[in-house]
C-alpha cells in the first residue's frame, strides 16, 4: 500500500470516550475547515493507512486531522470504537485502525507503521497520557503542540501529578509485583521521563500543552485548559425523549479492584428500590457474570450501550433522573444534557466499600470526583447499604 501524506494533526485514541472527545475538540477548534478536512459522506472500502482493519477507513479529502485508533482486545470496547470511528468518518476525518495489542509482534509493527507520522506531525492529540504504549510513541514526537483530551476522571489526576512533577501513575493502581515488577519499572523509566518532559510546556513558549476537558482542572506552569462542553454532541444528537423512570449508570470500580463486589451489589439494590430504577447502563468493562448477578438481584434491565453514554443519553430515550457512582459521567452528562430537564445524581462511595487492595489515594480521589461535580444532586453513601 502506498503511504498517505503526513497529517498536520495526529490523534491517538484507545477507547470510545477518547475518540468522542477528539471529535469534540475538533468541533471546538473550528471543525474540518480549521483542520484542513473537507466534510464528506462516509466511504465504503478503499482504505487508507496501516493496520489490520484499514480497509474500513475511507481516505480524507484533504489531509488534516488523522485519528489513529489503537483498539484494546475486549469486544465491547472494539464494537463501540468501530461505531465511533464511523461517526468520525461521517464528520470528514481520516481514521486509521491500527492493531497494537493481541499479538507478540503487534506493538512493534504498530510502532514502525506510525513512526514517520509521529516525526512529521505538527500537533499531537492523545486521549490517555497514562498509557504506556502512547508514552512510548511520544519518544518519537517532534511536534511543538501537544493536546490531551479527556479519558474520564483520570484527567484530574494527570493535571495534579504534572503540577507536582510526579511520575504518571493511575490513581487506582497499586504498586507491587515483586522483583520482576521493579525491574520492568526500571527499564521503562527513560520512556516515562521523556513523557513527563513532553507534558511540560517549554519556558520559551515553543512547546505548548493544552488540556481539553470537562473535568474540574486548573492550568499550571504554562499549560492551557479549555472547556469541553460537548457542543458537538448537543448539535449532532437529540434532544432526547424522557421516560418516567430512573436510570442507573454502571461503573468499573469493581473491575479495577477498588470496590468490593458484594458492597457494590448492595448499593445497586438499594438505589434501585429507593429511586424506582428500571435500567442499568453497563460500563464497557463490566463482566457478563457481574451483570447477570445484578439483574437477578435487582430486576434491572441491563443495557449494553453501543456508544459512549453521553451520546446514548443525548439520543434517548433516557430517564428523567440518572444516578451514578463517582465517575466521569457526573461531570460530562450535565453538559451533554443541558436544557433537557434530566437530573443527574451521584451516590457517594463509603470508605467501607473499598477493598483491602485499593490504593491509598482511592478514597480521596473518589470523594473529589463527587465534590467537584457541578449541576448534580448528591446522594449520601449510607443510604445505599441501609436500604439493602
Amino acid at each position: 500500500m502506498t503511504p498517505s501524506a503526513p497529517a498536520p494533526t495526529l490523534a491517538f485514541v484507545e477507547s470510545p470516550v477518547q475518540l468522542l472527545n477528539v471529535l469534540e475538540w475538533a468541533h471546538a477548534h473550528g471543525g474540518g475547515r480549521l483542520l484542513g478536512v473537507v466534510p464528506r459522506q462516509p466511504a465504503r472500502g478503499g482504505g487508507t493507512g496501516p493496520g489490520a482493519d484499514d480497509r474500513e477507513a475511507g481516505p480524507a479529502a484533504v489531509p488534516g486531522l488523522r485519528i489513529v485508533v489503537l483498539p484494546p482486545t475486549d469486544p465491547m470496547s472494539r464494537g463501540q470504537l468501530r461505531r465511533m470511528a464511523g461517526l468520525a468518518r461521517d464528520e470528514g476525518h481520516e481514521v486509521w485502525w491500527q492493531e497494537a495489542r493481541g499479538g507478540r509482534f503487534a506493538p512493534l509493527k504498530a510502532f514502525a507503521a506510525l513512526a514517520r507520522d509521529l516525526r512529521t506531525a505538527q500537533r499531537v492529540v492523545i486521549g490517555d497520557p497514562f498509557s504506556r504504549y502512547v508514552q512510548l510513541l511520544l519518544t518519537l514526537v517532534r511536534a511543538e503542540e501537544l493536546v490531551v483530551v479527556d479519558d474520564g476522571t483520570a484527567t484530574m489526576e494527570f493535571v495534579a501529578q504534572t503540577a507536582r512533577g510526579e511520575r504518571l501513575v493511575r490513581w487506582h493502581r497499586v504498586g507491587g509485583g515483586g522483583l520482576p515488577g521493579r525491574l520492568r519499572e526500571l527499564a521503562y523509566a527513560p520512556v516515562s521521563a521523556t513523557a513527563r518532559r513532553r507534558f511540560t510546556p517549554g519556558p520559551d513558549g515553543r512547546r505548548r500543552v493544552e488540556v481539553f476537558s470537562s473535568m474540574p482542572v486548573t492550568a499550571h506552569g504554562g499549560m492551557t485548559v479549555r472547556l469541553n462542553d460537548f457542543a458537538w454532541t448537543r448539535a449532532r444528537f437529540g434532544p432526547p425523549r424522557l421516560t418516567k423512570g430512573t436510570d442507573l449508570v454502571g461503573t468499573s470500580l469493581v473491575e479495577t479492584g477498588v470496590v468490593d463486589p458484594d458492597r457494590y451489589l448492595d448499593a445497586v439494590r438499594a438505589l434501585t428500590l429507593e429511586h424506582g430504577a428500571t435500567r442499568y447502563f453497563a460500563h464497557r468493562r463490566e463482566s457478563p457474570e457481574k451483570l447477570r448477578t445484578l439483574s437477578e438481584a435487582t430486576g434491572l434491565e441491563i443495557v449494553r450501550p453501543d456508544l459512549p453514554l453521553e451520546l446514548v443519553a443525548r439520543r434517548g430515550p433516557v430517564g428523567r433522573t440518572i444516578v451514578s457512582f463517582p465517575s466521569t459521567v457526573v461531570h460530562t452528562l450535565p453538559y451533554a444534557l443541558i436544557g433537557t430537564g434530566v437530573t443527574v445524581a451521584v451516590c457517594d462511595v463509603d470508605p467501607s466499600w473499598l477493598t483491602a487492595s485499593a490504593s491509598e489515594r482511592a478514597r480521596g480521589f473518589l470523594a473529589g470526583v463527587t465534590e467537584t461535580a457541578r449541576d448534580v444532586h448528591r446522594l449520601p453513601a449510607q443510604t445505599a447499604p441501609a436500604a439493602g
